[in-house]
Parts: C-alpha cells; sequence; structure tokens
C-alpha cells in the first residue's frame, strides 16, 4: 500500500487528471461532504461485495475515509484481493478539509 497527501490528490483533480476514488465511509459521512468516487463502506469491503469496483484491479485506486485508518483497512484488504495500485489518502477528509 502506498499513500497519497491531500495535495498531490487535489492537485491531480484541479488538474482534470480521472482519478479513480474510493470513499469507504458510512452513508451517513459521505451525505455531510464527499470528494466523489465509487462508494463501498469498509464493512462490505471486509465482506467482498466489491463488484462495483472489480474493473479497476489493474488501475489506480485512491482509498480515503475520515481520518485515514478505515481506508489504510481498506487498502490493505483490496491488495490480497488483487488490487495491484490502492493508495491511502493520508490524514482522510480531516486533513483534506483543513
Amino acid at each position: 500500500m502506498q499513500n497519497i497527501t491531500k495535495e498531490e490528490l487535489k492537485q491531480r483533480i484541479d488538474n482534470g487528471e480521472h482519478v479513480n476514488i474510493l470513499d469507504v465511509r458510512e452513508p451517513n459521512e459521505r451525505a455531510e461532504f464527499n470528494i466523489g468516487g465509487f462508494h463501498i463502506p469498509l464493512g462490505l469491503v471486509q465482506t467482498m461485495q466489491i463488484d462495483e469496483i472489480e474493473h479497476l484491479k489493474d488501475e489506480e485506486v485512491v482509498v480515503y475515509c475520515r481520518s485515514g485508518n478505515r481506508s489504510g483497512q481498506a487498502c490493505m484488504l483490496l491488495e490480497t484481493m488483487g488490487f495491484t495500485n490502492v493508495k491511502n489518502l493520508v490524514g482522510g477528509m480531516l486533513a483534506w478539509n483543513q
């Protein structure tokens, strides 16, 4: 698992680059604020219910949550499922909003 900073991700998005983003927070957290992308709560990742992103196994996937903890767990799980390029957003949405 690699890490990506909010600055790196923001710059890529601002430059119009397509980035595969996965939010692993709960629906109520996502409703408050999100930066887009796919939404699969960590519990569903843990039970391998990831059909929505299966096609991204060989592409970069940036995973985020509130603080970076759940997304770190999700990155490790995705790697065990065959994902080859997952990145954890350091500090999650707390860092993003600072």
